[in-house]
């Protein structure tokens, strides 16, 4: 594929179908496991919060940036891949953790929030600031469907105090990991239109 080819973007492409490759099976297999080991890394910038189990991480930063840029099925896949290696006990979970813990939830809700943020980009759903910022929510809001209840469930604490310590807590993050999703993939289209 010429570098022209690759930057003019076709209806139904994420920004990963525009590299160029001689092997479409290589490209996607490095993708699917730059993927696992990009959230593995952001997974390590953790800051505790007081009194949750839970960490700010840049884990949800990065399965969302995977799961928009590389599309849902390869997105799924390198999020399953991420959650398989750590259960089986490759310690890149937040804090260097492995295996299932309380905050395991939110990695299976990253598993299903990358299929719906990837089939969103498909749609165009990452090329202007406002449809980034619609995307990133759903994101984040799939993610806490799932894992909220599951801390609720696995910590032996009500739902209102799963939401107080694993929702609440993380708003103003997820805030700016928006706002910068929405500077940065729409200005990646832009820059690829060139």
């Amino acid at each position: 594929m010429s570098t022209a080819a690759a930057t003019s973007a076709r209806p139904g492409e994420v920004l990963a179908d525009l590299l160029p490759v001689s092997s479409v099976r290589v490209r996607d297999i490095a993708l699917v496991v730059g993927g696992a080991a990009l959230t593995g890394l952001a997974a390590q910038i953790a800051v505790p919060v007081p009194g949750s189990p839970v960490p700010v991480t840049g884990q949800t930063f990065a399965a969302l940036l995977v799961g928009t840029t590389l599309g849902a099925g390869r997105g799924v896949a390198s999020l399953a891949l991420y959650a398989l290696a750590g259960l089986v006990g490759m310690p890149w979970f937040a804090n260097g953790t492995s295996g299932v813990g309380v905050s395991f939830g939110y990695i299976l809700g990253m598993i299903l929030a990358v299929a719906a943020v990837g089939a969103l980009a498909r749609r165009g759903g990452d090329r202007s600031t406002l449809r980034m910022a619609g995307t990133m929510l759903v994101g984040e809001a799939i993610i806490y469907a799932v894992g909220v209840p599951y801390l609720a469930a696995t910590a032996d604490i009500s739902l209102s105090s799963a939401v107080a310590v694993g929702l609440t807590p993380f708003l103003l993050g997820d805030a700016i990991k928006v706002a910068l999703a929405m500077g940065l993939l729409p200005t990646a289209w832009k820059l690829l239109r060139k």
